[in-house]
């Protein structure tokens, strides 16, 4: 869990260094060359554009932002979906977590090791992936810097505004930031139910809303509302996702434990074979 935060951190702190750099100052067009803008920047800016003459009003591009933002969620929801399931049965274990905890609580190398043994066992046991959520953040990274550059490189851009804010610029009333940071303590309060215990998912928490709030200052406002209409979207996809029982972990760990069963049923009826043909 701590090297996925750390991620997570030194993750955001690249993507926030990659949008100063590399072909920022210059315009996104069909004609643009690279990989990464034909692949990537082109087909977000392009989509941006198509969509906003599509709803035709003075808040087109914001209507576009949020329509693209969705349908960018809808195409990662799979993986989203795996994520969370996963994070909700990682909810139902924290108790025999915090058990393992308790026991191994020596801070000393070995006592450390056997703990991330036991962990991986547990998990193992109700088959739960702790990297789950690894995926989705690093197929979402290239995205969202591919979404900066596509705000600030698309001419059509510039001069847009939705409701009280420009698009192109970071919002001159602190409002927008202050709202991204609001729903990113939201999503992640509600992504980390039962786990309250965790000190690292509550040092997430804490840091993460914060650093959204910070680069939100900074960036074109397009971006936080980005930020904002995903964690809306995260925080009603996890409210129809079905929260694994107890009794669907405990079928887990008997389906399991199942072929385990067999082998050692067969391996007694081998040796009884055995037995009885030497007896005669």
């Amino acid at each position: 869990m701590k090297k996925r935060i750390l991620f997570s951190i030194v993750a955001m702190i690249v993507v926030f260094f990659l949008a100063g750099c590399t072909e920022i100052d210059q315009p996104i067009t069909e004609d643009s060359e690279g990989i990464w803008n034909k692949l990537v920047v082109y087909p977000l800016s392009w989509a941006i554009v198509k969509l906003a003459e599509f709803f035709g009003t003075n808040w087109g591009y914001g209507f576009s932002i949020i329509v693209l933002t969705i349908i960018i969620r809808l195409l990662i929801l799979p993986l989203m979906l795996n994520q969370t399931k996963s994070m909700k049965k990682m909810q139902l274990i924290q108790p025999e977590l915090q058990k393992l905890r308790e026991k191994y609580s020596s801070k000393d190398a070995v006592t450390q090791q056997k703990l991330q043994q036991a962990q991986m066992l547990l998990f193992e046991k109700y088959d739960i992936n702790p990297l789950s959520g690894c995926l989705p953040l690093l197929i979402q990274m290239p995205i969202l810097v591919g979404f900066y550059h596509a705000i600030v490189r698309t001419e059509q851009l510039d001069g847009q505004s939705f409701l009280w804010f420009p698009l192109d610029r970071p919002d001159p009333y602190f409002i927008l930031p202050v709202i991204a940071g609001v729903f990113t303590y939201l999503q992640q309060k509600v992504m980390s139910q039962g786990q309250e215990a965790n000190p690292q998912m509550a040092m997430m928490l804490r840091i993460l809303p914060i650093m959204i709030v910070i680069f939100s200052l900074y960036l074109p406002a397009a971006l936080p509302l980005y930020w904002v209409i995903g964690n809306i979207f995260t925080i009603i996809q996890n409210q129809f996702i079905k929260m694994p029982e107890l009794e669907d972990l405990s079928a887990i760990e008997t389906k399991q434990a199942a072929p385990k069963r067999k082998k050692v049923k067969t391996a007694k009826s081998s040796v009884s074979g055995h037995a009885g043909g030497r007896k005669k």
